[in-house]
């Protein structure tokens, strides 16, 4: 029941503001002009760098799946990623894609938990290489995104959320490195499923080499994903310079990944047309526009994992259900969340 009211809270919300964002005849015309005289070469180049995105994204969950000791061939790993890739973008909710790519995962081996950690920690390596990013970008151009008070207070709001994953981070490092886990009462609820993630932060540990591989190619992917959206801005000939369009990126990256509408709608329009029209002047239609795009591209590219989802059969014995792989997974998020 509950998830059925946040279903239909998101869509009202997702609703009321794209109406708002598109309602204004002005910013209309703006972005007719923009589509007319845009230079459509761009975009594949936007695709082009949002493919770059995916095979990072891909081969850094292989690398965390080999440290798990799951053997997969680089191709069928890949194959999972994109049916994930489908799920995440295609149906509500920002787990589902990592539930179907773990249940399916399982039907390939037999080594449960440490695909589920895989997973977890793909998302978590991904998670510091977006600090790591965040920090340089936000400490480059700090004065120049506070200079109006809406974007003073993106930027805030991000400096926030910052600290809020800097202090989880270190939290859960310290209580991996400590071995506090294992000094928790027998029976504090998820006491074994913390216990796991502590396990396989020493594990990782132990494999630094691989986790810092698998930590370059996140940035690699971070920074593509930005790179998407600056060439949909080249494409609609938007005057914006590289660092000042990357250090915006963070900012709409975190805002429009809070589950209050469906994939972001709206939230990125109206980020990126306060960030890009206070700071650079852009046209707000054409700001509009540059989000809707970008975003369009990631839908592009995630759409065939739909027809690889169709042509996918596991190589495995499939034993595991799709609802105990549902729960196994927001089992895991939780306890991570509390160990961050």
């Amino acid at each position: 029941m509950k998830k059925t009211l946040l279903a239909i809270a998101q869509i009202i919300v997702t609703i009321a503001i794209l109406f708002w964002v598109f309602h204004d005849p002005h910013k209309r015309e703006q972005m007719a002009t923009a589509l007319r005289v845009a230079d459509y070469r761009w975009m594949f180049a936007a695709i082009l760098a949002y493919v770059i995105v995916e095979a990072a994204a891909a081969l850094r969950w292989h690398i965390l799946l080999k440290v798990q000791g799951v053997n997969l061939s680089f191709l069928r790993v890949t194959a999972l990623f994109f049916i994930g890739m489908f799920y995440n973008q295609f149906l509500p909710g920002g787990t589902g894609g990592d539930i179907v790519k773990s249940y399916l995962l399982l039907k390939e081996t037999e080594r449960k938990a440490g695909a589920l950690l895989a997973v977890i920690f793909d998302r978590l390596i991904g998670l510091v290489a977006l600090v790591t990013i965040t920090c340089v970008l936000t400490s480059l151009r700090f004065h120049w995104l506070a200079q109006t008070p809406q974007t003073r207070g993106f930027l805030w709001f991000l400096l926030f959320a910052l600290g809020s994953s800097l202090l989880g981070l270190f939290t859960s490092f310290v209580i991996s490195g400590f071995n506090l886990a294992n000094r928790l009462p027998e029976k504090f609820p998820g006491r074994d499923k913390i216990i796991e993630v502590s396990i396989a932060y020493h594990l990782y540990a132990r494999h630094w080499r691989t986790t810092l591989a698998a930590f370059v190619v996140s940035l690699v992917a971070h920074l593509a994903t930005f790179a998407t959206f600056l060439f949909v801005a080249y494409a609609l000939r938007a005057n914006v310079g590289v660092v000042d369009f990357f250090a915006i990126m963070p900012i709409e990256r975190t805002i429009s990944s809070l589950p209050i509408s469906f994939g972001g709608a709206g939230w990125r329009e109206i980020v990126l047309q306060i960030m890009l029209t206070s700071l650079c002047g852009i046209p707000a239609g054409v700001a509009n526009l540059i989000g809707t795009l970008g975003f369009v591209v990631i839908l592009i590219c995630s759409a065939p994992g739909g027809l690889v989802y169709l042509l996918y059969r596991p190589s495995g014995v499939p034993r595991v259900r799709m609802r105990e792989m549902k729960h196994e997974v927001a089992t895991l998020e939780h306890e991570i969340g509390e160990t961050k």
